[in-house]
C-alpha cells in the first residue's frame, strides 16, 4: 500500500506520490458529506485544515501530522499524534505497544484496528452473554403469538407449520450485531497486511450473527451498559468509531475510504487539560481545574472557557485559553484578545492568559487599558510540546504553572 506523509495546512496535489484524479474526487465527496470541515478543495488537489490523522482510500493511505510551527523541521513531529492521542484516552497502548509503533512505523489505523481486535479476542475467551429477543418465523410448535393473517398466507399448504412472534435467548441481539459489522469493516481494510491472520481468526471464532435490524446512529444510543453488559464497554466504543467513520458510499469505482481524524484545536485543549489535571501541585493543593465551564453572556448566548483554575480559599481565578497555532510576531488577534477580556470580567479573573505551542517565552502580563478597569491581566505564554529528544514533552504542566506565575 502506497503511503503519504502530509502535515496539517499543507497542500496534496494530484499525481503527486500517486494521488489521483479518482482519489482526489473520493476526498471531494467525504468532504462535502461532513459540510467541508476537513479540507479546502482545489482545482488540482486538497488543502488540509487543522483535522490530523489518517486516510485511506483503496490502495493508498494519507498521514495528516500536527505541526504547531511551520518554520520546524516536519520529521520532528511525526511522533506527536499517536503519544498525545494516549495521553487524552483516545487511544489504549502499553509500553510493549509503543516501541512496536517505533519499530514498525504502524499507522494509526493499524493500531485502533489491532486494539479493536484483541477486544473482541477477550470477549470471545470469556464468552459471550445471551439476551432476549423477539422472533418472527415459522415453527412446527405453536409458541407465542399466532400472527394470524400471515399464517393463514404463508402456511395454507403446510398446516403442520405455526408462523408465530415468540422470545428467543440467543447470541444474536444488538449489541453483538454492532461488534460483527465492524469486524466485516475491518477485514475490508486489513486484507494483505499484518493484521489479516488476526482478523481471519477472531471472525471465524464470533457466533454467527445476522442483523434484525439496521446500524445505524439510533441503534448506538439504544445500547445500556449493566453489571453483565460492561466488559463490552471499550469493544463497543471502538465499533462505533470504526462504524462511523468508514465511508461505503463514498466510491469512485470500486474504491474504498476509511477516515480517522482529529481536530487539533480540541485535541490540544484536551491535552492541556488532562496535564493540569495530573499534576502534583494542583492535586496536592486547594486549587480545582475545571474544562468548558460557561455562563450567560448576552440574551441566550453564553461563553466558556477552555480551562479554569480556582483557588478554592481565596476565590482567586485564573483563566486558560488553548490556540493550536503560533501567533504571528508574537502579537495576539485582536479578537483574541477582546474574548479573553470577556472573561476576565465574567470571571473576576486577575490573570488569563493565551496559551500557544512553542518555545518558552518572557512575556509579561499587562493590563487591559479600559477607562474604568486595570485589575485584569493577560498574557502570552508558550509551552514545547517536544522535548530534546522530539518525544512529548512530560513538564508541560510545570511549565504551565511557572507561566502563570503560580503560587
Amino acid at each position: 500500500m502506497k503511503s503519504i506523509q502530509k502535515y496539517e495546512h499543507e497542500r496534496l496535489l494530484i499525481n503527486e506520490q500517486g494521488f489521483t484524479y479518482a482519489h482526489w474526487q473520493a476526498f471531494v465527496k467525504l468532504n462535502t458529506l461532513h459540510q467541508g470541515k476537513y479540507f479546502d478543495i482545489l482545482h488540482n488537489g486538497l488543502k488540509f485544515k487543522q483535522y490530523v490523522g489518517v486516510i485511506q482510500v483503496d490502495d493508498i493511505l494519507i498521514e495528516i501530522h500536527p505541526k504547531a510551527d511551520k518554520n520546524d523541521t516536519q520529521a520532528k513531529w511525526q511522533n506527536v499524534l499517536i503519544p498525545m492521542l494516549k495521553a487524552c484516552n483516545r487511544i489504549k497502548i502499553n509500553t510493549n505497544g509503543f516501541a512496536q509503533v517505533a519499530k514498525q512505523n504502524l499507522n494509526l489505523l493499524d493500531l485502533y484496528f489491532e486494539r479493536y481486535l484483541n477486544q473482541i479476542e477477550l470477549l470471545i475467551q470469556k464468552g459471550f452473554i445471551k439476551k432476549y429477543r423477539k422472533q418472527t418465523t415459522n415453527t412446527k410448535a405453536l409458541k407465542g403469538k399466532l400472527e394470524f393473517a400471515q399464517n393463514l398466507h404463508r402456511n395454507l399448504v403446510h398446516k403442520e407449520r405455526f408462523y408465530t412472534t415468540h422470545q428467543v435467548y440467543d447470541t444474536n441481539h444488538l449489541l453483538h450485531q454492532i461488534l460483527y459489522q465492524a469486524i466485516t469493516v475491518v477485514k475490508r481494510y486489513t486484507h494483505g497486511t499484518r493484521l489479516h491472520t488476526l482478523t481471519h481468526r477472531v471472525a471465524i471464532s464470533f457466533p454467527e450473527i445476522y442483523a434484525t435490524s439496521k446500524i445505524n446512529t439510533h441503534a448506538f444510543d439504544s445500547i445500556r451498559f449493566d453489571r453483565k453488559t460492561a466488559p463490552y464497554q471499550e469493544a463497543f466504543e471502538l465499533a462505533k468509531l470504526i462504524l462511523r467513520n468508514h465511508s461505503p458510499n463514498i466510491k469512485v469505482g470500486q474504491e474504498k475510504m476509511f477516515s480517522l481524524l482529529f481536530d487539533m484545536n480540541q485535541l490540544w485543549e484536551e491535552f492541556i487539560y488532562i496535564q493540569l489535571k495530573r499534576n502534583t501541585v494542583l492535586q496536592q493543593s486547594q486549587y480545582s481545574i475545571h474544562k468548558q465551564s460557561s455562563k450567560k453572556f448576552w440574551l441566550s448566548q453564553r461563553v466558556a472557557p477552555d480551562i479554569i483554575i480556582t483557588n478554592n480559599q481565596t476565590k482567586e481565578t485564573y483563566i486558560i485559553d488553548t490556540k493550536w497555532k503560533i501567533p504571528i510576531n508574537n502579537k495576539a488577534s485582536i479578537h483574541d484578545l477582546r474574548q479573553m477580556y470577556s472573561y476576565a470580567r465574567l470571571w473576576n479573573a486577575h490573570k488569563v492568559i493565551l496559551l500557544y505551542p512553542g518555545v518558552s517565552d518572557k512575556n509579561q502580563f499587562h493590563p487591559f487599558h479600559t477607562q474604568d478597569d486595570n485589575t485584569h491581566y493577560c498574557k502570552l505564554c508558550y509551552v514545547s510540546v517536544l522535548d530534546k529528544n522530539n518525544l512529548l514533552d512530560s513538564t508541560i504542566a510545570t511549565q504551565i504553572l511557572h507561566q502563570l506565575e503560580f503560587s
